[in-house]
């Protein structure tokens, strides 16, 4: 096996710089071909960046937005990217190009967007109307007078409603379930599962406090086993006060566990093969990393100068990212031998990426 490293703990993390503002989510794409996926960052800044998944090279920033974007995800063909703003929008846009498609209006602040696990050409929104809506970007397109494909602006009026006057605090995170018909939302200290035929939620359980990290989690069909934990199937984590939940299903709706900490959770990850999961300490700038089977803390990762607001797991399981309140965001190493940047010895190729 020459020098790789046996330790994945050791290796130096990749910073990735260029945001001025905290980063208050992160995300990654599914697979693509040739094992290629890339990594999409919301920011306070405004300008939400799309990065190289493996590397954290920047490829491109979006720039339109009038305030700050509070959460951004790639669709499930990586051909689009959802951002949800304070500007009261939610905007789609091309990742090849960068260009703006659509401009979905409201009348608050947007703090979520989701799409479905496998359809690409619709969109979840939430925010400060504490109304979920559903859009269907399908039909969709506008042309202007010289051919060229223009800014679609789509009103809340053109959208569906769900669960009509059910939430009575912002929408902060939204979900879509393995099963297209099922969509979670995170509010207040409140989740919420909705059946999208009805409109109408079917359960509502209220956790130990306000809810500060609400993902699913899933690794490319390719990488994933029934050994896994979830069975192979995608797990709802979620973070509210000192305790990490996480429910399994394809409507996310079996609770696996919960371990409660000994300190403040802001963001969970969960490494589903691996079988541990990490959070960001609340309050502090430490990533913790705790075993699945006992909660005993295994590993503790220092670098942030800020709170850790979201973590995510790359789709082949490999590494994890973590984005701050310090506007950075960290990829650690979480597989043996050569990946990526990291190159023998514990250490990486470049320390850090512009």
């Amino acid at each position: 096996m020459g020098d790789a490293p046996n330790s994945r703990t050791s290796c130096v993390p990749l910073t990735c710089h260029g945001h001025s503002r905290p980063v208050p989510h992160i995300s990654f794409s599914p697979l693509e071909n040739q094992d290629i996926y890339y990594m999409i960052s919301a920011c306070k800044d405004g300008n939400p960046m799309l990065r190289d998944g493996q590397t954290g090279d920047w490829i491109g920033t979006f720039l339109g937005h009038k305030g700050a974007v509070w959460q951004a995800r790639l669709s499930p063909d990586a051909t689009t990217a959802a951002t949800a703003s304070a500007d009261f929008t939610a905007k789609v846009w091309d990742t090849h190009s960068g260009e703006l498609l659509f401009v979905l209006q409201h009348d608050h602040i947007v703090r979520a967007v989701a799409y479905p696990f496998d359809q690409s050409r619709m969109l979840a929104t939430g925010g400060f109307e504490k109304k979920l809506r559903i859009f269907d970007l399908q039909e969709q397109v506008a042309t202007s007078p010289d051919g060229t494909a223009s800014p679609v602006t789509i009103q809340t009026t053109q959208a569906f409603e769900i669960g009509e006057g059910v939430h009575t605090q912002p929408i902060k995170f939204i979900v879509w379930a393995k099963d297209p018909s099922v969509i979670i939302t995170a509010s207040g200290d409140t989740l919420r599962w909705f059946d999208l035929p009805s409109r109408q939620c079917t359960r509502a359980i209220k956790l130990e406090a306000e809810i500060k990290s609400c993902e699913l989690v899933s690794l490319a069909p390719s990488h994933s086993s029934p050994a896994d934990i979830g069975g192979g199937q995608p797990v709802l984590a979620v973070a509210a006060g000192k305790t990490a939940y996480f429910w399994g299903g394809r409507t996310a709706q079996d609770e696996l566990k919960q371990f409660k900490l000994p300190h403040g959770i802001a963001s969970v990850g969960l490494d589903l093969k691996g079988k541990k999961f990490v959070v960001g300490e609340e309050p502090g700038t430490w990533a913790h990393v705790y075993t699945w089977e006992d909660g005993k803390e295994v590993d503790v990762h220092k670098g942030h100068h800020g709170p850790i607001w979201s973590i995510a797991f790359s789709p082949d399981g490999n590494l994890y990212a973590t984005g701050s309140e310090d506007g950075t965001i960290k990829m650690w190493k979480n597989c043996d031998g050569y990946y990526g940047l990291w190159r023998g010895g514990g250490g990486a190729v470049a320390g850090s990426t512009d």
